[in-house]
């Protein structure tokens, strides 16, 4: 992907399911083509695989298990998101939390499969930690601005110019996303500036009644 990643996750919320999922994510693919920026969407289980089916731009699942098919009953396996037609998936998300045993096994599944990782994490340490693991991004998200409406881009910028910094000097081949509370145009601008590959958000475009229109001021700067 060689222009900035605007990643949507849908979470479990009510405007991010079955018909409002579709919507979305025409409304993604609509800007994407328009912009030329790069859109994803991480979608619940149950839309994963009509989404990547009706839809070209990458869909990611919000999570998967390290685990080979088998006896495992209620995981979510690397092969089972392929066949669905993912691009990749999230792991270690802070409302997902996996030890690191757990981490590195979900990205080996996604690496073993060539699908895009992106492990997220909370400060520069951790993200130094993930970046070991050379996963395809490592996504920087301070827990406590999750769904604030408070930019991380605006409310900590140093934490997404430290964690650019450690991330680099452990494996300069990981991308960097930042995340918590984008929603905005300038938001991403400043992200993007400090050294980011792009963001990862939720409810700013997900709650929203015209998701369209979010997404292209997000896209507007860059």
């Amino acid at each position: 992907m060689t222009s900035p990643l605007i990643l949507v996750n849908l979470k479990t919320y009510r405007e991010g399911t079955g018909n409002r999922a579709h919507m979305i994510a025409q409304a993604a693919q609509l800007v994407a083509q328009d912009s030329g920026v790069t859109i994803g969407i991480a979608p619940g289980y149950i839309d994963l695989h009509p989404l990547c089916h009706h839809f070209s731009i990458p869909v990611y699942a919000q999570h998967v298990d390290g685990c080979e098919p088998g006896a495992n009953t209620g995981h979510i396996t690397v092969d089972a998101i392929k066949t669905a037609g993912a691009a990749g998936s999230l792991i270690n998300h802070s409302e997902r939390r996996l030890t690191l045993a757990e981490i590195e096994a979900s990205v080996r599944g996604l690496q073993a499969h060539k699908l895009i990782s992106v492990i997220c994490s909370n400060n520069e340490t951790t993200s130094a930690g993930a970046a070991a693991l050379v996963p395809d991004y490592v996504a920087i998200e301070p827990p406590e601005l999750i769904g604030s409406g408070v930019s991380v881009s605006k409310a900590n910028p140093e934490i997404i110019r430290k964690s650019v910094a450690a991330v680099h000097a452990v494996s300069p081949k990981v991308k960097v996303l930042t995340g918590a509370g984008i929603q905005t145009g300038e938001c991403v601008k400043i992200a993007v500036d400090l050294g980011t590959d792009g963001v990862l958000l939720a409810s700013s475009v997900v709650k929203s009644k015209e998701p369209a229109a979010v997404l292209r001021d997000l896209v507007s700067k860059l």
